[in-house]
């Protein structure tokens, strides 16, 4: 069988879809044991991918002109791709060619352009707007979750039996690091000796409005909380969001670490007091697995995908309830016994997710659909 996956995502967006299709493909190196031929599909601007990366595995990196999210790449892309012979075509990113000589097979990460378009910019909701055509046009469905696969069939008429659920990963490099080695990493990056950590895209969908407002509410209070150390790039429609650090007057509270590197983010989990994941809606969230995986407590928004995936092991709190994050801030920080008992149930909560499993599951997805 030659399986071509389009991995044009790895150039157009280091994060979220981007690095789980990086991470997918690094699995699927080492699961294909039927040593499948593997055709990746990559801008002719990104070439991430050298001979000694896969010994023993037959696997060709193929350029391509067309850009990922393309106005035009529905009429491109099945132009470049139909030279190559495929049996089943990969596109983690939802959108197939529609156009195209082989069977298909998608992944649906999450909804969040129908529930909530006002969050996404004008391109995303052009883009991910083709969703119903893609689920209707693939052969194989794959969904990152429960929680997405019910809204599939609840929004786009899906039939449930169409769509496979295939969890994401845990990598390796997130587990409890030696306390010497976060010490120096912290004296390193100039951060509070202790924290509470939210770490992601700042953009209106991860809510960091919310905790901002905590804080404030716990120093209106009386309660002085630790500093929140906010980690990630600036998105789409950010100011708003960082305009409230000066609004409620959190500058003493509120640590700006800004975009950081991937080997820093188990450093960043290891060394907070708790993690905190506030976003509004997610098909599955990585970010709390991973602290999970770090030994470091978690609170996160009560929204079906990350109660489906980090189970017993955090604290949930709706996502709007300013109050709720501010106890729960207070009880992480607070209570030794609740803290052991989330770092314990987060562990092994987080080792169920392994990446292997994944790969096969893909496999076993890509076989059906080319039969």
């Amino acid at each position: 069988m030659r399986i071509g996956i389009d991995a044009r995502s790895l150039y157009y967006s280091a994060g979220g879809i981007g690095r789980t299709t990086r991470l997918l493909i690094e699995a699927l190196w080492r699961a294909n044991d039927a040593h499948e031929e593997m055709v990746l599909f990559h801008s002719r601007k990104h070439r991430p991918w050298q001979a000694s990366d896969y010994p023993q595995r037959i696997v060709r990196p193929i350029p391509l002109w067309t850009p990922s999210h393309h106005r035009w790449e529905q009429w491109t892309l099945p132009i470049e791709l139909a030279l190559h012979r495929l049996d089943v075509l990969h596109s983690p990113d939802f959108i197939p060619p529609f156009h195209r000589l082989c069977p298909a097979v998608i992944t649906v990460h999450d909804l969040a352009f129908l529930r909530s378009p006002d969050l996404l910019t004008e391109e995303s909701r052009r883009y991910y707007g083709q969703v119903r055509r893609a689920v209707r046009s693939a052969q194989g469905v794959a969904a990152v979750s429960e929680a997405t696969k019910r809204d599939m069939v609840e929004l786009l008429g899906v039939a449930a039996e169409r769509v496979s659920v295939i969890h994401w990963g845990m990598e390796p490099r997130f587990q409890t690091l030696p306390e010497e080695e976060v010490r120096a990493y912290i004296a390193q990056r100039g951060l509070p000796e202790r924290f509470i950590l939210w770490l992601g895209v700042i953009e209106p969908r991860k809510n960091l409005a919310a905790l901002l407002r905590a804080l404030a509410d716990l120093k209106q209070r009386g309660c002085v909380p630790l500093p929140l150390v906010v980690a990630g790039a600036t998105g789409w429609l950010a100011e708003e969001t960082l305009d409230l650090i000066s609004t409620l007057h959190l500058e003493e509270l509120v640590h700006r670490l800004g975009s950081f590197e991937p080997a820093e983010q188990p450093l960043l989990y290891n060394a907070a007091q708790a993690f905190l994941f506030p976003s509004l809606y997610e098909g599955f969230g990585l970010p709390p697995l991973e602290a999970m995986a770090c030994g470091t407590p978690v609170a996160a928004a009560k929204t079906p995908a990350l109660c489906e995936v980090l189970g017993s092991a955090a604290l949930f709190v709706d996502p709007e309830d300013v109050q709720g994050w501010a106890a729960a801030i207070q009880r992480l920080v607070e209570d030794e016994p609740l803290r052991e008992r989330l770092r314990s149930d987060g562990a092994a909560r987080a080792a169920a997710f392994r990446w292997e499993d994944t790969a096969r599951a893909y496999l076993q997805l890509y076989r059906q659909a080319a039969a």
